[in-house]
């Protein structure tokens, strides 16, 4: 009997935990795809274009993206499949596939965006270099928690959809 009245208040308490982590997990999946659909959708202005000119040229493992696409045409396909990724993330709550494709496509943007960090100039030099980022290496560092998420939403993903388990 009491083990019973345990396993029920221990029901009852865990409601709330479980009401925060859903809304956590809902704000974590907002802040994946509102960036990824609103950035996307800048990279089809000229403003945009010209800002990737340094990220792009001065990152080396990117750089060949110019020669083949041009510049329109690399921010044109990296605007295309951060809105496609931003479509995939909003489904992903309903369609296990949704979430896989969307969340390996979301971590490997964060991923090659968060590679230039080794390639561009992201420290404050007039504050004396590391640790102070400058205003290029703020922009990009919040990346790093935006991978985070995406694989997350990949390896839940992945497992609703029956996939390899991932906990080891």
């Amino acid at each position: 009997m009491s083990h019973d009245f345990t396993r029920a208040a221990e029901h009852v308490r865990s409601q709330p935990v479980l009401r925060l982590e859903s809304v956590g997990r809902i704000v974590a999946l907002a802040g994946v795809v509102l960036p990824l659909g609103l950035i996307g959708i800048l990279k089809f202005t000229q403003i945009e274009i010209e800002a990737l000119r340094p990220l792009i040229g001065g990152t080396p493992w990117l750089a060949w993206l110019y020669p083949v696409l041009g510049e329109a045409g690399a921010s044109y396909l990296l605007g295309v499949v951060e809105l496609i990724t931003a479509a995939l993330l909003i489904a992903s709550p309903w369609s296990a596939r949704a979430g896989v494709a969307g969340g390996a496509l979301a971590a490997l943007t964060f991923l090659v965006t968060t590679s230039t960090l080794l390639a561009l100039p992201i420290w404050e030099e007039a504050s004396g270099g590391f640790p102070w980022l400058n205003g290029l290496g703020s922009f990009l560092v919040k990346d790093i928690a935006l991978l985070g998420v995406s694989i997350v939403v990949l390896a839940e993903s992945l497992e609703r959809a029956g996939g390899p388990d991932l906990r080891g």
